[in-house]
């Protein structure tokens, strides 16, 4: 069912329609959810990483605790936004990156034992008296010892999802084995400030109950692990990975967080999908209606350029039509109904499917498809510029 909201927004675009529209109504009612479902201890970042959009980012700023970042474009983004927490990821980092994020008084998760070595440099390299003119936190804000959590690849336990983080070889963290000399170097330096470890470790986790016996596991490991090195009580930064069935047939049961949690603890949570995926849709008009070897063919404005996730993933994205009245040829306008269609892009290339059988009463060319659950890691992670056709509209209701 589309909302009134957002059929007067596609109504709008011109012909052929080809947009993402984003409800920022939607986006604050899953934070307000979410924080219903989490102790009151708990901090909410939004993992920019989901879906960057300016827009999209200025309305969760304003309702969470702060954005976690994983690259220099995305602190760009979140010291604009003006939130008051910011914290930055990534195996990756660059000296200019680092740089940055000092300056802006991020709190950094830092993913191994040079990455330490490389930020106590430059956080001694800082003018003493650098201004805090812009920061966007008031952790730090350019002058004071940095925040560093430790991300560790724990050896467990393993959680379901469609990415592992920790638990096998990744990129991600640090070994257990390097703990010791990481901890030793941040405590050493006067730079830096240890507030804990992140222990991010799976992403698109549908078992909310497993995924609360981790949150509960990691923040025992965590004070253990406080304990052991002489500090505390440490921040447990958790990362996101609260899952999204893109079908709509599964869902991540909130409910099943609810006082299952350790509270009074200083817990971080980066959530990015799970609050941006059902406030955008992605809408495409359909061209053409074929029928080539006993299938029928629905050929998009469009396609996984634009939204990359359902080919990437292997899986098909249902969609509804949204009927379209106008037809400008003089000719019949050709239909199909009651049959099962795939759902094509404009590429190059027979992988440039979204949908493969999906059944429809009705469908005409001209009629547009409306794909939910399409506002996190749609856009942002689909190969924009391959053939060159133009961009989709971006629309913020």
């Amino acid at each position: 069912m589309l909302s009134e909201r957002l059929v007067a927004a596609l109504r709008g675009v011109p012909a052929p329609v080809c947009a993402y529209v984003y409800d920022t109504g939607v986006l604050r009612e899953r934070v307000a959810a979410v924080r219903d479902a989490l102790p009151d201890t708990a901090e909410l970042l939004y993992a920019v990483k989901a879906n960057g959009a300016p827009g999209v980012v200025a309305a969760l700023a304003g309702v969470v605790d702060g954005l976690e970042v994983a690259s220099g474009g995305e602190l760009e983004l979140a010291v604009r936004a003006g939130v008051r927490r910011i914290a930055f990821s990534g195996p990756a980092k660059t000296d200019a990156e680092l740089g940055a994020a000092i300056e802006a008084g991020a709190t950094l998760n830092v993913e191994s034992v040079l990455e330490i070595r490389r930020l106590a440099a430059l956080a001694a390299a800082r003018p003493a008296a650098a201004s805090t003119a812009g920061s966007a936190s008031t952790a730090g804000g350019g002058t004071g010892p940095v925040r560093v959590a430790v991300r560790v690849n724990r050896a467990g336990p393993a959680l379901p999802g469609s990415h592992r983080m920790t638990g096998v070889p990744t990129p991600f963290g640090l070994d257990e084995s390097a703990l010791d000399e990481a901890i030793a170097l941040v405590r050493a330096e006067p730079g830096l400030e240890l507030a804990g470890f992140h222990l991010h470790a799976v992403s698109n986790n549908l078992d909310a109950p497993a995924h609360a016996a981790f949150i509960t596991d990691a923040v025992d490991w965590s004070r253990r692990a406080a304990d052991r090195y002489g500090f505390g009580p440490p921040e447990v930064n958790v990362g996101g990975g609260f899952g999204i069935d893109h079908t709509g047939v599964d869902s991540f049961d909130l409910g099943a967080l609810r006082g299952a949690l350790p509270a009074g603890v200083p817990l971080v949570f980066e959530l990015g999908r799970y609050l941006a995926t059902p406030a955008g849709w992605y809408a495409a008009q359909v061209l053409d209606l074929k029928r080539n070897h006993g299938r029928w063919f629905a050929v998009l404005r469009g396609g996984t350029h634009h939204f990359r996730l359902p080919a990437a993933w292997g899986y098909s994205h249902p969609f509804t039509v949204l009927p379209t009245p106008d037809w400008p040829y003089p000719f019949e306008r050709p239909e199909v109904r009651d049959v099962a269609v795939d759902a094509v892009g404009e590429l190059c290339t027979p992988r440039d499917v979204l949908t493969r059988g999906q059944r429809v009463d009705r469908l005409r060319v001209g009629d547009v498809l409306v794909f939910g659950n399409a506002g996190g890691y749609g856009w942002d992670i689909s190969h924009h510029d391959f053939l060159r056709h133009e961009y989709p509209q971006m629309i913020i209701i």
